[in-house]
């Protein structure tokens, strides 16, 4: 039978050293057709990368988010952030999400697989859900992000709350977001490879 393995609590995680996120120098902000062309061609020598997206937050009862609003691909040397309402971008980040080929690691990403069909009209290939990853190694409890960043490098990673609930659909990304969303995809990464999974 599988041991079950604990996952760290916040408690713990708060004692661990901190995580060395990317800074500013290693984020590039894709807005642009062109940005968005540079980034594709970068981007498709990886053979995987992190991944995530951010919406703007809904707060009133029913109210439907139009996002993603942006999308984050990571490698281990530095992470993208396409802003999706240019539609140049748009279609490059639809692209990049429907080949095949190429891993897109990251956590809690049913929400995330949804709104990109809703909004890219593309379904994501190669999509790989870290949490399953994990509780196939015999840990009971969703891992997120910062349980994952415990368990195999021992540092805590840390997520500003006021980012994360920040307006995504502004046409200027502040610094503190940009590093907020592309340390989620980068984290991811990280992950993906400290796990040791074979691309197939």
């Amino acid at each position: 039978m599988q041991e079950h393995r604990p996952t760290p609590d916040k408690e713990a995680i708060a004692l661990l050293p901190e995580f060395e996120r990317l800074g500013l120098d290693r984020i590039r902000l894709v807005c642009t057709g062109n940005e968005a062309q540079q980034a594709h061609d970068e981007l498709i020598t990886a053979s995987a990368w992190g991944f995530d997206t951010e919406s703007k937050p809904t707060f009133r009862v029913g109210e439907q988010s139009d996002g993603p609003h942006i999308l984050q691909l990571a490698t281990a040397d530095g992470a993208w952030v396409f802003q999706l309402h240019d539609p140049e971008c748009r279609a490059v980040a639809a692209d990049l999400l429907a080949r095949s080929g190429i891993v897109k690691a990251g956590f809690g990403l049913g929400d995330d697989r949804k709104r990109i069909v809703h909004k890219l009209g593309i379904e994501p290939q190669g999509i790989l859900e870290l949490n399953t990853i994990f509780r196939e190694r015999g840990y009971r409890k969703d891992m997120g992000v910062k349980g994952a960043v415990a368990v195999m490098f021992q540092q805590r990673f840390i997520k500003s709350k006021k980012a994360a609930t920040s307006n995504w659909a502004n046409a200027r990304l502040s610094p503190a977001q940009l590093v907020y969303a592309a340390n989620d995809a980068y984290a991811a990464m990280r992950v993906w490879q400290a796990l040791g999974i074979t691309t197939h």
